[in-house]
């Protein structure tokens, strides 16, 4: 979904990042936003001690996260996929084809439930603090499979032949942006503004230029902003 060209993050996360930014601060945004390395160990804590205003990272919305922070949202639905070394792609479909293998995802994302609820007797699962560290487990065959949200296995894909993501996900995974909850206006603000990128195509284009570059088809159904998870 995102990746890193010379200093400023690109694709559909930041591409709604930036959107948000404007929307707020007007055209001119240079210089005018920072943005700060998070991992998914660390995302509540940053929101909550309010070293950043909000998260914009395939960040997907769960029952635990909404304890201590607020999401606006959900502005993308994704899914936890599977994505295995290119060479073995032909072997894996789907979780029934994870039985006995090794398997990796980062460290408190939705990846270990998954996981836990769909993959029957697993080898070894690892958890390791990045998508970095996730990939390299994968091409160095210690890990025989890596399971996350497809979207950020998309964009390893589209960045690496030697990886490939197999299958269709198997769990629905909402995004939304992290919001502390000492600030309870911003979640109808921010609603608000999603709500009009979708109105006005804007959503759809950046769908385009984004996503769209590396999966087949037309832009899905937009989500509805507000409309939490049960």
């Amino acid at each position: 979904m995102a990746s890193t060209s010379g200093g400023e993050p690109t694709g559909f996360d930041a591409g709604i990042t930036q959107l948000l930014a404007r929307y707020i601060l007007g055209e001119d945004i240079e210089g005018k936003i920072e943005y700060i390395d998070t991992t998914v160990e660390t995302r509540e804590t940053m929101v909550q001690n309010g070293t950043v205003d909000c998260v914009i990272a395939t960040y997907s919305i769960t029952p635990e996260r909404l304890e201590v922070i607020n999401f606006a949202g959900p502005y993308y639905l994704s899914g936890t996929a599977i994505q295995v070394r290119t060479e073995d792609a032909e072997t894996v479909a789907g979780p029934e084809d994870l039985t006995g293998k090794n398997l990796v995802t980062q460290s408190n994302s939705t990846g270990i439930q998954a996981i836990e609820e769909f993959v029957t007797d697993p080898g070894e699962v690892e958890t390791l603090p990045d998508n970095e560290s996730c990939v390299a487990a994968l091409k160095q065959g210690r890990s025989d499979a890596y399971v996350l949200d497809q979207g950020v296995l998309l964009g390893n894909s589209a960045a690496d032949p030697e990886v490939s993501v197999v299958g269709e996900p198997f769990v629905d995974d909402p995004y939304g942006i992290g919001l502390s909850q000492d600030h309870e206006d911003a979640v109808e603000f921010v609603n608000t503004f999603l709500q009009e990128l979708i109105d006005s195509g804007t959503w759809d284009a950046l769908w385009a230029a984004t996503i769209g570059e590396v999966v087949d088809g037309s832009a899905p159904e937009p989500p509805t902003p507000g409309d939490m998870p049960a």
